[in-house]
């Protein structure tokens, strides 16, 4: 094998590379505006939640309830009547309906247990599931201070000290947006080295490279190299321009470290890749196969949820994706600090399952080369 093969040939798939600007637009896409995004429009985070209330009573306690509802958790609730409520609940106008019902004060005082009613839109889930409770709190606190007259904390007979570590704050911006990083330098890795393939295919390079005094070995290689340096770097401007500028989340751990485990995680997927690439015969076969391998490498890798809470056998088989110890190695780094005598045990699954499945894909390839020869 001739390194400079490879390393011409390199150099051949960044200039490919410049000239597609959907490719590049696409990575520019991923490493800022996916990033930002996946940090600060959080589905499971209650803000600006609309309400409506239907104050029936318009008493004093009433007008308390409703002054209560304060952002960045509720919008300003808005005073409906009973017969807007299912007309705005319908539209999509309003998550939660509050009714509080005539002389609520008044049988509230009279020790009679009156009942409010909450309506909750279950289609927007997660909020609701929150929201439900967030509500339930402030209703029940603000009836206690009006009975009582003032509003004092409930004395338990233990006291929980609670330290918060690795994200202090908590702060959802912090996990967000680590974890799109990492799950992005799978995403592109393959969707690169895979379209470069295809790119190939398609523009009739391919027959090119056959004439040429290179082999399968060497074009492969130089697809690696060139598409997981050009991920790498994406990773690093990320993390400092993105994550630690624009969104000012402090990484704990040496990224120098981060980007090393980055960099064998990529010699894995660019091969898984090429193996697709070799697969599908088009970019509309290619973008399908896409949909069968990178969603449930991304939802079963313990980058959205633990791996702990998925069925045992779901874990054992996950443990032969690499973004599976990918996700364990960045999470231990960048979030809690450890060092490489802590993460060796990722490098090296890594470094094996990127050998076997560069050299699976490099089979594929050849195989796939001598048919069109």
């Amino acid at each position: 094998m001739g390194w400079s093969n490879v390393w011409h040939l390199g150099v051949k798939e960044l200039r490919s590379l410049g000239r597609e600007p959907i490719l590049l637009f696409l990575i520019v896409y991923v490493f800022s505006v996916s990033v930002y995004t996946a940090a600060t429009a959080q589905p499971e985070t209650l803000n600006n939640a609309p309400v409506g209330i239907v104050d029936e009573d318009r008493s004093p306690l009433s007008a308390r309830i409703r002054d209560a509802f304060q952002p960045p958790y509720f919008m300003p609730p808005e005073l409906i009547s009973a017969t807007e409520m299912d007309a705005r609940m319908d539209a999509g106008l309003d998550t939660f309906a509050l009714i509080i019902p005539h002389n609520f004060q008044r049988d509230l005082l009279a020790g009679r247990l009156p009942e409010i009613q909450l309506n909750v839109d279950a289609t927007r889930m997660s909020q609701a599931f929150v929201g439900s409770g967030y509500i339930q709190a402030i209703v029940l606190g603000e009836i206690s201070t009006f009975l009582e007259h003032h509003r004092r904390d409930a004395s338990l007979p233990v006291e929980l000290a609670l330290r918060a570590r690795f994200n202090p704050e908590p702060n959802k911006q912090w996990f967000g947006s680590v974890m799109q990083v990492i799950n992005n330098v799978t995403l592109l890795s393959i969707i690169l080295t895979g379209a470069a393939l295809l790119r190939e295919r398609e523009h009739g390079t391919v027959e090119h490279l056959l004439v040429m005094p290179i082999t399968p070995f060497e074009i492969m290689a130089a697809k690696v190299w060139s598409m997981a340096l050009v991920v790498l770097i994406a990773t690093a401007l990320s993390l400092w321009l993105v994550v630690q500028g624009w969104l000012q989340v402090p990484i704990e751990g040496s990224i120098g470290l981060f980007l090393a485990g980055a960099l064998v995680h990529l010699f894995a997927t660019t091969s898984l890749g090429i193996f697709l690439g070799t697969v599908a015969r088009s970019m509309p076969q290619f973008g399908l196969l896409l949909m069968m391998v990178l969603l449930p490498l991304q939802v079963l890798s313990g980058g959205m949820t633990p791996r702990e809470s998925m069925p045992e056998i779901i874990q054992h088989l996950m443990l032969l994706a690499p973004n599976t110890h990918f996700v364990i190695l960045a999470q231990s780094i960048l979030f809690r600090g450890a060092g490489f005598a802590v993460v060796w045990p990722q490098f090296l699954a890594l470094v094996l399952i990127g050998s076997g499945l560069f050299f699976l894909s490099l089979r594929r390839f050849r195989r796939t080369i001598s048919s069109m020869a």
